[in-house]
Formats: structure tokens, sequence, C-alpha cells
């Protein structure tokens, strides 16, 4: 029976293909369908994906894996492999909760500030200065959100908040950190028995940010320190804090249950895979809690990082910016705000980032790129550290979704970077696309 639905499909494609139709109409909600649909040779796909994603889980790349993929808002392949550690006790199920690091940057930020620029309450060429009091006399007054968003102020990449709160003796400085809790030190640093001063945020972070040093020269530098301040400018404009407003504006309406925040508070630990046994800061293993220090020193809402997810509600915001920044009959976002964060907006300068979001190499190069030679120009995602990767290509309506622990046990491990792993499933997806036309 199989046998003679994918001759009746094959049959299908060759009929729309050589009459020039589209094979199948857009949705602006996901749903799943079955490869051949999008004559998309499903053996191979299946086999070749398996073939990548368990040598890699055999090579110790990380413990397991998610992989979505979608066209037009299809997912026409979505999968888990492996287990929650190599322990193997654990399967990883499709449903199962992830720590996104830096996807959080577009996911998050991005996210709140693009509406904040669509509905006119932020100017993307007005400066830090403009926007962050203390920064007017500093040496980032002048920085536009622009440029600061495209990685192209010249900021320092970041700043190890919890070793320079240590002096050479190990002992954590005065109104830093403290092993006891007290009036002065009442919250708990995330998985750990460490205890932050109070205004630690005020006195030490947002300090630190503004005492840094620029580099000499202009140019791409990837930098994550804006976007500790950035949640402070979207609570101040909102009146919301900043995951508050994500849910309201974003999460909640677009039925992505899973997509927050410290998700020991809604879900249950053995739904959420853990991330990196830490050996040099909380000294504990890093399970439902945020796996970035930075993050952790937020108290596990930070803009820089701090998200947790599965695959699927994770490509419900995606999906929204394929179609536009419409979901499910709801607008969030205009076109034209996701096509202007979404364009390389200083190709000139050798630098390929939009705002928020990575893209393209400029000059393609296999060795350092983390996508498909095939991703179009207008395309357009973003990594995270803990082995995480989203990607969206609006010409070819493609959507890739790639979650996984590669931390676990220890961030050391490069093996996802090493076996091109992403790319290579990406490459892959891109050859049968291509094939479609065939």
């Amino acid at each position: 029976m199989k046998k003679y639905f994918l001759i009746g499909l094959t049959f299908y494609c060759n009929l729309m293909y050589a009459q020039n139709l589209p094979t199948i109409g857009f949705a602006d909600t996901l749903s799943i369908i079955h490869p051949e649909v999008l004559c998309i040779d499903s053996l191979a796909l299946y086999q070749g994906i398996d073939s990548i994603a368990t040598g890699a889980i055999e090579a110790g790349a990380f413990p397991g894996c998610q992989i979505l993929l979608a066209q037009r808002g299809q997912v026409f392949y979505h999968q888990s492999f492996g287990f929650h550690t190599y322990d193997s006790t654990r399967m990883v199920a499709n449903s199962d909760i992830y720590d996104l690091a830096s996807v959080t940057k577009i996911t998050a930020t991005t996210l709140a500030l693009m509406k904040m620029y669509d509905e006119e309450l932020i100017d993307l060429d007005q400066t830090l200065g403009y926007y962050f009091a203390d920064l007017k006399r500093s040496n980032k007054r002048d920085l536009t959100l622009r440029k600061v968003l495209a990685h192209q102020a010249g900021i320092k990449s970041w700043i190890p908040y919890y070793q320079v709160s240590q002096r050479r003796n190990g002992r954590y400085r005065r109104r830093t950190i403290s092993a006891d809790s007290s009036e002065n030190y009442p919250n708990r640093i995330p998985g750990s028995e460490l205890f932050l001063y109070k205004d630690y945020y005020d006195k030490k972070i947002r300090r630190m940010i503004k005492r840094s040093k620029l580099y000499e020269e202009e140019a791409y530098v990837y930098s994550g320190l804006s976007f500790y301040l950035f949640p402070e400018l979207i609570e101040r404009i909102s009146g919301l804090s900043f995951d508050q407003y994500l849910s309201d504006t974003f999460y909640n309406p677009i039925g992505a249950s899973t997509l927050g925040f410290e998700p020991l508070d809604n879900y249950p630990i053995d739904k959420i895979v853990p991330t990196e046994i830490d050996s040099f800061f909380r000294m504990t293993p890093l399970h439902g809690v945020v796996h970035d220090e930075g993050a952790a020193m937020m108290q596990g809402v930070s803009g820089n990082a701090g998200l947790f997810s599965n695959s699927w509600d994770l490509a419900k915001v995606m999906q929204m910016w394929l179609n536009g920044g419409s979901y499910d009959g709801k607008e969030y976002l205009s076109d034209s705000v996701i096509e202007e964060f979404t364009r390389c907006q200083y190709c000139d300068l050798d630098n390929r980032r939009g705002l928020g979001f990575d893209k393209p190499l400029i000059t393609y190069d296999s060795i350092k790129s983390s996508v498909a030679k095939a991703a179009s120009p207008r395309s357009y995602g973003h990594s995270g550290y803990t082995g995480t990767f989203v990607w969206m290509d609006p010409e070819n309506e493609l959507l890739f979704i790639f979650l996984s622990n590669r931390v676990y046990p220890s961030r050391d491990n490069r093996k996802i970077y090493e076996l091109n792993v992403r790319p290579n499933i990406h490459t892959l997806v891109y050859e049968l696309l291509e094939k479609q036309k065939s």
C-alpha cells in the first residue's frame, strides 16, 4: 500500500513541476506532512539525517538531539535521537526542553525590539547614550542601536562576571557573591549554593559594561554585552518585566507553552535535558537552570541567554517570521520590520550580520560556515553555545531547527563543529529540495 502511495506522490510531483505549479498551498500555522507530499525523497531524507545524527552521537558530539524541518509551514521532518545524557537512561523525545543559549538573543531580545520598532517606540539610529542615562558619559554614548545589534560597534565580546567577582585567593569580593544567604545576599544563583548581592546588576554588571573598553577600530566583533542592557530598556518602555512582556506579547498568544525562562517553574525536571556538569563556578550538574554564567548572574532571565524550549514551540516563532509576521491569523510584526532586521546591515564593511540575526558568510567558506552553501543571502538565524541552532530561508520557505546539549558533560567538547553536523544536515536538505525540481 505504501509503495502505491509513494508512486502516486511521485506522479503528482512530476505533474505539478511540469506545469510549473506549487506542490502545496501556504499555511500560516505549523502542520505535519509526509516529505513525499513536498516531493522530497523521504528515504534519502530519513537515511541521510539518521546517518549524520547517529554518527555524531556515537562519536560523542552530544548525547542526543532534536531536529525539525519545515517548508511553507509544513513540518516534513521532526525527529529526536539519542538520550538526555551518556548514561542512556532517558531517550530524547520531541517534547523535551533544551537550553537555547544565545538563540535567546533573537527569540527574546531582538523579537521584543522588533515589536517596539514596529510600534515606533524605538529608533534604530538613536544612541545608547540617549536610551541609557548612565552611558551618556561613557565611550558607548554615541553607539547607535543599529551598530550595536549588528555587532558593528566594537564592544568587547564578553565579561566573565563570576571571575571578576573573585580575588586571587578564590574568595569573592565584597558586594558580589556569598556562600550564605542574608538580607544583602537574598538571591540564589540558579543551580548553585551561592547567593548574589542584592544590587549586583546595578552595581556590578551595568558598571562593568559601562567601563569596558571598545576596540580601537570599528569593525565586526560579536558581543553579548548589550543584550544584558536591552531588557532594561524593554521593561522601561513596556511597563512589564522582560519575561512577562515576551510571554504576553508573543509566547502565550502564539501557543509556545514550553518557550520561556526558568522552566522548572512549569515543567518537571525529567522533561528538561541537562546541559553541563559545571566544574569551575557552580560546581554542580546544570539541569533545568540556565547554562550561561552571565545569565545566571541575572537570575536566569537575561537578553543574552536563558530561554528554554522544545523544537516545536520554538518553530512557531520562527515560522511567524517566515510568514511575514503573522501566525494562526494573528499579526505580530509587519513584514517590513522583519525585512529590515534580517537584511545584511554592513556588508560593505565585511560584516554579514543583520540586526540581532546571523546571516550567511559574505564569501562562503565550508570550514567556517554554519549553514549550507545553498542557503540564500536572505536567510537568517542564530546559533547557541549549548549546541542549538535555528535557520530560516524565506526564498526557499525553509525552516531548520537543531537542538542539542553538546556541552554535556563539558563545554570542552567541540566535535559538533569538527564533524560539521548542522551544516551537513542543512546541505542534505537543500540537495533534496533541489531534486524536487528535477
